[in-house]
């Protein structure tokens, strides 16, 4: 893999680093705006002290960390395909663009060292998924990935009870930030309690020491921080427009992992623009809070 300087320095002299996901970029979010909002991202994190690292597959490399030029063509290119873990050696074989789900993220963050990752929502169970079978990759590499996810939860299209549910099967701990609620990526409250909560970015840091000295490290965590409250969607808006996008979809026969495009898309046109605000607030949301608890663990 390719280490961007910049980030390559921080690591060796124990800096605080964050990690950042590139499908966002390029299918999460419209363009051109997705590539001044992946700089806003970028720059939440400089602005809390942390270096950022967005991570994406270059003519079939992995690059952790983007120079302008790679972000430009992963958000404004035709070339970069999305991809979760299974797809990286093929598309290193064949030397092709990717931007990289949260899995993919996930495990390159980890083979390079990073331990603090910031996203929007998390991938999970799909509804239906007692027939379809159909689970995000996110779930099973958490399980395996010694990384701390800070997200806005999991999105309202999936079924949020089975994915903490195989959350806690899977030993990946869930924790809320400031909140003792499990957030529904544009919906602060999901309805699902939680049983942990952090206050500040010194006690979420705490929690990745105590699971080092544990050694209870090879799994990794969610951190989960609503949406700030001025950003989330109206609740009814939001279940009016969720209905009928899911209809949509199964009338399309759209399924697997081009549902979420599909829905985002369709929140984007419905909501006209309401949902994209809200996406790139909870984002650079979490980009700050991951930078924050970044500094304080690489603080000691």
């Amino acid at each position: 893999m390719r280490i961007h300087p910049e980030v390559a320095e921080a690591l060796a002299a124990g800096r605080a680093v964050v990690a950042l996901e590139s499908t966002i970029i390029s299918h999460g979010l419209p363009r051109p705006d997705n590539l001044r909002i992946a700089r806003a991202i970028e720059h939440a994190v400089r602005s809390a002290g942390a270096v950022p690292a967005t991570i994406a597959i270059i003519d079939g490399q992995p690059h952790i960390g983007l120079d302008d030029d790679a972000l430009h063509r992963i958000a404004i290119g035709s070339t970069a395909i999305k991809i979760s873990v299974r797809e990286i050696a093929m598309l290193a074989a064949v030397a092709g663009d990717g931007a990289t789900t949260v899995a993919a993220t996930a495990h390159l963050a980890a083979a390079a060292g990073i331990t603090v990752f910031a996203t929007g929502g998390l991938g999970g169970v799909h509804r239906g998924a007692q027939h379809s079978y159909d689970e995000s990759a996110d779930l099973t590499t958490l399980s395996r990935t010694p990384v701390l996810v800070v997200c806005s939860g999991v999105k309202s299209i999936l079924d949020i009870g089975a994915t903490l549910e195989r959350l806690e099967t899977l030993s990946v701990g869930v924790i809320g930030y400031r909140t003792d609620r499990f957030p529904a990526f544009y919906l602060a409250d999901s309805g699902h309690p939680l049983d942990w909560w952090v206050q500040t970015p010194k006690q979420a840091a705490a929690v990745l020491r105590a699971r080092d000295r544990l050694g209870t490290d090879g799994y990794g965590l969610v951190l989960a921080n609503p949406i700030p409250a001025d950003a989330e969607l109206d609740r009814e808006l939001h279940d009016r427009v969720l209905a009928e996008g899911l209809a949509a979809a199964r009338a399309a026969d759209i399924h697997g992992k081009d549902v979420t495009p599909f829905l985002l898309d369709y929140f984007h046109r419905e909501t006209h623009g309401a949902s994209v605000a809200a996406n790139v607030a909870l984002v650079l949301a979490n980009a700050r809070v991951a930078a924050e608890i970044a500094v304080a663990y690489a603080a000691g």
